[in-house]
């Protein structure tokens, strides 16, 4: 272990990557203070920082695990991307839990078709598009994805991606026009329909 106290965080991620669990203990050790508080101070409510920390690290490890991590000298600021997308996606989903009552409408919304459940085969349509797009996802390159997902899963705005990634906002809209060309030419050559109707 005293070796590992003076491996750098970069040195300790592979070595993790290679297996060897105590790396990632250290640099729990290393960060979870700074972090914790981070997410503490962001949220002021203690089991939902207790959970968006947690939630970090089980990304941190996965990615780190599937190989997919990238080194750039900047793990702290990586965790904390993390922990601060979580954060988002959190707040992004407690805004969009409102329910409608159909008391508030003079139409009927309950027997409007376009709010109606799908039937079983719209269903089995919408789920293979969807992993029809996932795939294609999978083939761009990482700083493409990167974008792509940050827009469209997690609704972020282009400035926030930006802020996020350390680029302009031209760049991260670059970025996506590049994404979203290189999916359509992945549609064409495999001549994939992705379309729901």
């Amino acid at each position: 272990m005293d070796t590992f106290c003076t491996m750098t965080d970069e040195e300790l991620v592979v070595s993790y990557a290679d297996g060897n669990d105590s790396a990632f203990d250290l640099l729990l050790s290393r960060h979870k203070q700074s972090l914790y508080t981070y997410i503490f101070y962001t949220l002021r409510d203690q089991g939902l920082a207790e959970d968006i920390f947690q939630e970090t690290f089980i990304k941190a490890i996965t990615t780190i695990r599937q190989g997919r991590y990238t080194e750039t000298g900047k793990f702290k600021a990586w965790l904390t991307r993390i922990a601060h997308n979580l954060i988002i996606d959190y707040f992004r989903q407690r805004k969009n839990e409102n329910t409608i009552s159909n008391d508030d409408y003079e139409i009927d919304l309950l027997n409007n078709p376009s709010l109606c459940d799908d039937t079983v085969e719209m269903k089995m349509v919408k789920i293979q598009v969807l992993n029809d797009v996932k795939k294609l996802i999978d083939f761009l390159p990482d700083e493409q994805r990167e974008v792509l997902e940050m827009r469209y899963y997690g609704n972020l705005s282009f400035k926030e991606i930006a802020d996020i990634t350390g680029v302009s906002i031209n760049t991260a809209l670059g970025r996506m026009r590049y994404a979203i060309l290189n999916m359509r030419k992945l549609v064409t050559d495999h001549k994939m329909i992705l379309t729901i109707n």
